[in-house]
């Protein structure tokens, strides 16, 4: 193996220098008539029917400029494009890593000008094959009336892209359908999850590429023994999201099997059949087919030279502004939108496991920050939460907002002149305004610094079709960001050191003097038994 020892850095570009020389001064808010309607006007993207407004970052038609050079100069577009058409980018060069397609754009390519490399278009044949596969097996669950319920068995990327997208369409849900999810490694979590299901009415779907995720055969077994005590036979209810040739891929222990690949990521498989088969059981097979025709035509979108267009570029660009040349650490992801109460813990993953990394695509560490900090919760509720340390403490946290124009039920009730969805897109838009503005005040305890970043992306209302664009415009900003870095934004090797230790542990619970000792480990479990 390689030994690397050169450091690289981006910031050696010429965009970047002067990127670094307009930071020095950085757009301020503060200065009275800078924040106008007309910049919020000028500042202003749209595609896919979303409206990108940033006219409160800290930005300026230079600064602008900069990043478009910026980008130019490290090629994303075209790295984009070698990303979708198939060509190998989960890699490091010179040294062992996973060297694999990234394509989880081919699992939702059916629409308008498809990929015609050949790579691309073999993965979206097999991943076709897979839908229509979907849609027989629907259909025939749907004519025999057979299950009321879904249970469906992750962790990771196979629970968190799922998860947030079914509480996100929950409204569209089929009459007598309910989906219901286990993650953690857990007991009670199962106990709790299967208490008061008819195991005759429900199916199971276990989820993992691999076959031999712990947590998940772990959990399986556990609810395999539920089935099994009532003297139901778990073959007749239980199927599978794996890869083919995988232990999970046997039609002897599954009612049926349905594949992913190497060059799906488990963060990027929503659009496959790990979230499809949930989506398709509890609203139908149509709005799956719309969720993925929005998620394709942001990635076309993610194609396009032209950030008035290319809202994932967009979004990558301010977001290398905030973290390498304002050195913000974090960003908050805040959806005025209940629908999208775990949505952003699904992006959370998407990003931090994407671009948490310290090598670039040669090995060689890096020699500024990577990925930010993801976190967030629905407003206006998280207004009542953590909004005092962003108004007000001493670090600068950007904000991006998620808001829509009207409610998904369009069911809404007028009070003191205003309906509840005004209610909520007057907050959105208030604390976008009073982040930037601050508030001057001869009381230390109620003056407010402003220059508080944030920008909104705003939808006329959620659907399939504009949820599955706004999951498509996270994973393409993700990956212009990596590219921006020149970092591998699709492998994960940084979770793999726990695992392997946790099994270490595992085994000395198994057999505590069979297995080898470790003293680390056993430490901890001894204060197990003075417990």
């Amino acid at each position: 193996m390689a030994t690397v020892t050169e450091e690289t850095t981006f910031l050696e570009n010429p965009a970047a220098k002067r990127l670094q020389a307009l930071a020095r001064h950085p757009f301020d808010f503060t200065v009275e008539g800078h924040l106008t309607p007309q910049r919020l006007e000028q500042f202003v993207s749209e595609s896919c029917g979303y409206r990108f407004l940033y006219g409160t970052e800290r930005v300026t038609e230079e600064v602008m400029e900069a990043l478009i050079d910026l980008a130019d100069e490290a090629h994303v577009i075209k790295k984009m494009e070698a990303m979708q058409s198939g060509e190998v980018v989960n890699c490091i060069q010179g040294i062992p890593s996973e060297n694999r397609e990234v394509l989880h754009t081919a699992t939702r390519d059916f629409f308008e000008n498809p990929q015609t490399t050949q790579a691309a278009k073999e993965a979206t044949q097999l991943s076709k094959r897979e839908i229509d596969k979907l849609k027989a097996f629907l259909a025939k669950i749907d004519q025999e009336n057979t299950f009321s319920d879904l249970v469906c068995i992750g962790i990771g990327g196979s629970d968190l892209g799922p998860r947030a997208h079914y509480i996100a369409l929950e409204h569209l849900q089929k009459k007598g359908r309910h989906v219901h999810f286990i993650s953690n490694i857990d007991p009670d979590e199962v106990s709790s999850t299967l208490r008061g299901l008819n195991l005759k009415k429900t199916l199971v779907l276990v989820i993992s590429k691999s076959g031999t995720t712990l947590e998940t055969l772990s959990n399986e077994e556990f609810v395999k023994s539920y089935f099994v005590d009532q003297g139901i036979d778990p073959r007749k209810h239980f199927i599978s999201v794996t890869g083919e040739g995988s232990p999970m891929d046997d039609r002897n222990q599954y009612l049926e099997s349905f594949y992913i690949w190497d060059w799906i990521g488990g963060r990027y498989s929503t659009t496959s059949m790990v979230g499809g088969v949930m989506l398709g059981f509890a609203f139908g097979f149509e709005v799956y087919w719309e969720f993925l025709k929005g998620a394709n035509a942001m990635d076309k979108v993610a194609l396009t030279n032209n950030i008035e267009t290319n809202l994932p570029l967009l979004g990558a660009l301010l977001s290398i502004w905030n973290r390498n040349f304002l050195h913000h650490p974090t960003l908050a992801l805040i959806p005025y939108s209940q629908a999208l109460s775990r949505f952003s813990a699904h992006i959370q993953q998407v990003e931090m496991e994407s671009n948490g990394k310290r090598i670039d695509h040669l090995g060689r560490p890096v020699r500024f920050q990577t990925g930010m900090i993801i976190w967030g919760e629905p407003g206006s509720n998280a207004q009542h939460s953590f909004y005092q340390l962003i108004h007000q403490g001493t670090d600068v946290v950007p904000l991006e907002f998620i808001g829509f124009k009207v409610s998904q039920n369009l069911q809404d009730h007028t009070y003191k002149g205003t309906t509840l969805q005004e209610k909520l897109l007057s907050n959105l838009f208030a604390q976008a305004i009073a982040l930037a503005l601050g508030q001057k005040s001869d009381n230390p305890n109620k003056a407010f610094p402003g220059n508080r970043p944030s920008h909104i992306l705003l939808c006329k209302q959620l659907t399939p079709y504009s949820l599955g664009s706004l999951l498509a415009y996270y994973e393409h900003k993700v990956a212009f960001e990596g590219f921006l870095w020149s970092i591998n934004s699709f492998d994960q090797e940084g979770v793999q050191l726990g695992k392997k230790l946790a099994q270490k542990l595992i085994d000395r619970f198994a057999d505590p003097k069979g297995s080898p000792p470790y003293p680390l480990g056993d430490a901890f479990i001894k204060q197990l038994d003075s417990l």
